[in-house]
């Protein structure tokens, strides 16, 4: 029967219609996007009309889908999986900075992580990395300081400077999370020095540039760090003293952020 091979091989074919299907719509937009692009530059460039951003952002989305089905369904890159996250990274990295596109940016730089073996989606950052590993803290140390070494490059050298939000927001949660992982993991009460350090940076820069955001993240970040050196040394309190922390702490947190607050809005009237 002439069709037997078709039913045999169904499967198969059902496979490489979706993979054809993903691989036509992000060329498609990849052309669509290369025909319609505004002139690069490496400052900030507003597209004509917001059809362009999207069409871009399903186009790395189905490079994504496309290159992570290969590698699932016929595993082309091997066992490891580096070039299935590292080949994408490149070309979200390239498409991030020839189109400007901060959406694209955020998905080369969660692509970076997961390159590097960290899981950056909300609800996975905490629940998929596996924080008991020292070589998982130290890659994102690394990771945290890397991306925040690329925002303030590319603010001195001017080169998409508002891209420095974007890599400063991913490296500071990331810094933070993998050096209190690491006050947890070695039980050592010293990783909270580099914690006051990346603190202190911070608040500086963010009291400079009027961002209400980032001195809340440091505050709340330092707060964990603290209590964790606190409670780690319970044993030398008495444990009235431990509840008269935690409510004193939290009163002045609030009253330290109200006054950051209203200081920042009245910076913006002046």
């Amino acid at each position: 029967m002439a069709s037997a091979p078709i039913y045999r091989n169904l499967d198969t074919i059902g496979h490489m219609a979706v993979i054809l299907l993903i691989a036509a719509v992000s060329i498609g937009c990849f052309v669509y996007c290369f025909r319609h692009r505004p002139p690069f530059s490496w400052h900030k460039v507003l597209t004509e009309n917001a059809v362009f951003d999207y069409v871009l952002l399903l186009g790395c989305l189905t490079l994504i889908s496309f290159i992570t089905y290969l590698q699932a369904q016929y595993g082309v890159f091997g066992q490891g999986y580096g070039a299935s996250t590292f080949i994408p990274m490149l070309i979200l990295f390239f498409s991030a900075y020839y189109f400007d596109h901060l959406g694209v940016l955020s998905l080369a730089i969660t692509n970076l992580a997961a390159w590097m073996g960290i899981a950056l989606t909300p609800t996975g950052i905490l629940s998929e990395n596996d924080f008991g590993d020292s070589r998982l803290i130290f890659t994102g140390i690394l990771l945290g300081a890397i991306l925040i070494g690329g925002g303030y490059l590319s603010r001195l050298r001017n080169l998409k400077r508002h891209f420095f939000f974007t890599y400063c927001n991913f490296g500071v949660h990331i810094l933070y999370i993998a050096l209190i992982a690491a006050q947890l993991y070695f039980e050592n009460s010293l990783w909270v020095l580099p914690v006051a350090g990346i603190t202190t940076l911070f608040l500086w820069q963010a009291r400079k540039e009027h961002s209400f955001y980032f001195i809340l993240i440091c505050v709340l970040y330092s707060y964990i760090s603290l209590s964790i050196v606190v409670l780690n040394n319970y044993h030398y309190f008495d444990l009235v003293i431990m509840l008269l922390y935690f409510l004193c702490s939290a009163i002045g947190i609030s009253v330290f952020l109200t006054y950051q607050y209203k200081n920042l809005k009245k910076d913006a009237r002046i």
